[in-house]
């Protein structure tokens, strides 16, 4: 155990996050995702019967996210009107949010078939226990200053 270090975040979660580089992606996914066929050649850590919002309040306890434009997607819910975001997308982009340097219109929306491309160029990918359909986020990793 680290003191002030989510105990959620297993040593080989931790070692992943700190080999990413800036501009590096992690997908935090739900347990229907296919982590196994677009996971293969890069880490694919699973968190069996996590939620995803409590996989992302530990990831973004220590991942930096980058200022990028869009730092943050999530597979769009399908067959939804644009704009629509599920209380569980709310909460993850709220939790984005408050772990600073990220504005709500920073967080896109993206189709079912062009997240999974963009899962492909992710780091690793994290699997989660949750039930919820269309829980699947992508978090762009950003730089630590000095000044943090």
């Amino acid at each position: 155990m680290l003191k002030g270090i989510d105990p959620l975040l297993s040593p080989e979660l931790l070692k992943v996050l700190a080999e990413m580089g800036h501009g590096d992606t992690v997908a935090l996914v739900d347990a229907n995702f296919t982590a196994t066929t677009l996971g293969r050649g890069k880490p694919v850590l699973r968190l069996p019967g996590v939620g995803l919002a409590r996989a992302g309040a530990a990831l973004l306890s220590v991942l930096p996210l980058d200022v990028a434009e869009r730092p943050v997607a999530f597979m769009a819910v399908g067959g939804a009107p644009d704009g629509h975001r599920s209380p569980l997308q709310q909460q993850l982009i709220a939790l984005c949010v408050a772990s600073g340097g990220v504005a709500e219109a920073q967080c896109e929306a993206v189709e079912r078939f062009a997240f999974y491309e963009r899962v492909r160029g992710a780091h690793a990918i994290v699997q989660t226990g949750e039930l919820q359909p269309y829980a699947n986020f992508l978090f762009s990793k950003g730089v630590l200053t000095g000044e943090q």
